[in-house]
């Protein structure tokens, strides 16, 4: 049984934030109590937990002592600053940020693909990106017929990844274009309503962007594949909510179509879709406000003889983000 725990949440009125501190409660998490912490601005309003109003806290670098768990909902430089702070209180900090995947000392973890490397952590785990997760859960049972060695994956990612601001601006651009007015364009490049723009985050300097690079980086320590090759390309659509994705993957020893549709059926946090009313495949709409990636239209690639086609769908704001960080830490405190 999981002892009582005591939990931060750094970046607790972000949309990230926001979502942990539900899943917290719906995932009945033991917590005796509740640190909120986020910007001095926010500091002194309340917010509910569990039924009772909880007191936002300023974050400063004594907040955190006492804490057996942290979660980290702010952006890389925020979690920069605060990470030494968490680690010297000896609290686990689990970051949703960028700022340490790629570091060697750090786990990379989705609990259900390598849940075992989280208990080799100094004190800092890692959460992927939300469309590394969702494309490496659809895949991960196959991966465990043969090694992938390589995969070209489109995303179609909503403009919540944008967070409140994306949504924001994709509900006023559409509010806009019913009364016949000009759309105003800040959030995104280019105008999103009615539209797709098919370039997230900034150049890595290879003519991708550092969106399209972390499938690869961060697939290769969360499959521990190092030479795993992967070409993906990442589009912002006018969807709210959840991130669909296509990937074509090449395995290392052939893989059938029904071999491939049992394994995915198989794997936990995955639901295959075959017949889901009429459909053979998920939307984002489906699988919005809860846990499960779903994945359809398994099929053979006809370019390659060991090529697999699918597509596939998750909530990026809880799987793909909160509810995966809330997992680890769920898998630390329970010890397996």
């Amino acid at each position: 049984m999981m002892k009582e725990l005591k939990i931060g949440v750094l970046g607790a009125t972000g949309a990230v934030g926001q979502e942990m501190l539900k899943i917290l409660e719906e995932y009945d998490i033991p917590v005796s109590e509740l640190r909120p912490l986020a910007s001095a601005r926010s500091a002194g309003s309340l917010i509910k937990f569990k039924g009772k109003d909880v007191a936002i806290q300023a974050a400063a670098d004594e907040s955190f002592e006492g804490l057996d768990f942290v979660l980290g909902a702010v952006e890389g430089d925020m979690s920069r600053r605060f990470a030494p702070a968490i680690k010297k209180s000896g609290a686990v900090y689990i970051d949703n940020s960028s700022a340490f995947r790629l570091e060697p000392d750090v786990p990379l973890v989705v609990p259900e693909i390598n849940g075992a490397d989280a208990f080799e952590n100094k004190g800092l785990i890692a959460n992927p990106n939300c469309c590394t997760i969702i494309a490496l859960m659809a895949v991960a049972g196959i991966a465990k017929l043969s090694e992938i060695e390589s995969m070209v994956v489109c995303t179609y990612q909503a403009v919540s990844g944008a967070g409140q601001a994306g949504i924001a601006e994709l509900d006023a651009q559409m509010a806009a274009l019913a009364k016949g007015e000009k759309p105003v364009v800040k959030t995104f490049a280019a105008q999103i309503a009615m539209n797709v723009i098919p370039f997230i985050d900034a150049p890595y300097g290879n003519d991708y962007t550092k969106e399209e690079m972390k499938m690869q980086n961060e697939g290769r320590r969360i499959l521990h594949c190092p030479d795993l090759k992967v070409n993906c390309t990442c589009v912002r659509v006018p969807v709210m909510r959840s991130h669909s994705i296509a990937v074509t993957l090449r395995t290392k020893e052939k893989v059938s179509v029904e071999a491939a549709k049992a394994a995915v059926a198989a794997y936990p946090g995955v639901r295959l879709i075959e017949d889901y009313e009429g459909r053979c495949y998920p939307t984002p709409l489906d699988t919005t406000d809860q846990d499960l990636v779903w994945v359809g239209r398994i099929r053979e690639d006809l370019t390659d003889e060991k090529g697999l086609t699918l597509w596939c769908c998750g909530d990026q704001i809880r799987k793909g983000a909160a509810s995966n960080a809330v997992q680890i830490l769920k898998l630390l405190a329970e010890g397996k």
